[in-house]
């Protein structure tokens, strides 16, 4: 599997594109850009789209989502706890730095499933915290975390958001610290990191519970 990591918007989001290689393409968490840069490297490449899986639905992580999900007619997965800021973006309290055209989820995750694009399968991790239906993805062969706003190198996501919920945020990274130490981690913001270079993350309620 590919992975191109391509920052996008006003806050460096990092909107993301995975190619199994085999013909097929799924698309993470497209932000402000993100559809002219890989609208483009499908034309190029000559593959297929098959899905956008979105991380959570804070505005940065879903404005070129619209765009995408018509020009490629493919579906939109999010977890059942977020589709409400994806259908009516601003509805979760945060003011909007764009306008945002919502978009009607077609499938929802659930903790825990395995989910397949192409030769490609990844693990539903529900990470509730930075928002309710905030969700991760484990890609255990490939060994990679794509960790949305859930997990920073260093950090965390921001806990003061108006549907934020600090206290299963310390459940969620305790789900994630079980993950090998080895993991690739692929946050929604900033540089990757490994796991286990991580190793504050027992400690992060004493860190930013406050």
């Amino acid at each position: 599997m590919r992975i191109e990591v391509v920052p996008t918007g006003a806050f460096a989001e990092n909107s993301i594109f995975l190619d199994d290689g085999y013909g097929s393409v799924a698309i993470v968490d497209p932000g402000q850009g993100a559809a002219t840069v890989f609208l483009e490297r499908i034309k190029r490449g000559g593959q297929k789209a098959v899905a956008i899986y979105l991380t959570h639905t804070h505005w940065d992580h879903i404005v070129d989502v619209y765009i995408l999900k018509h020009e490629l007619q493919v579906p939109v997965f999010v977890h059942k706890l977020d589709e409400e800021n994806l259908i009516q973006p601003g509805s979760d309290g945060l003011p909007l730095a764009t306008s945002i055209h919502g978009v009607q989820p077609d499938a929802y995750f659930h903790d825990g499933e395995k989910v397949k694009f192409g030769k490609v399968e990844f693990q539903v991790i529900h990470t509730p915290g930075h928002s309710p239906g905030g969700v991760c993805f484990y890609f255990k062969e490939q060994k990679v975390l794509i960790s949305g706003d859930t997990l920073f190198k260093g950090s965390i996501g921001n806990l003061s958001f108006p549907t934020a919920e600090p206290d299963k945020m310390w459940t969620s990274l305790a789900k994630l610290a079980k993950l090998p130490k080895d993991t690739r981690v692929i946050p929604g913001h900033g540089e990757e990191t490994i796991l286990g270079d991580e190793n504050w993350i027992n400690d992060a309620k004493q860190l930013f519970g406050g």
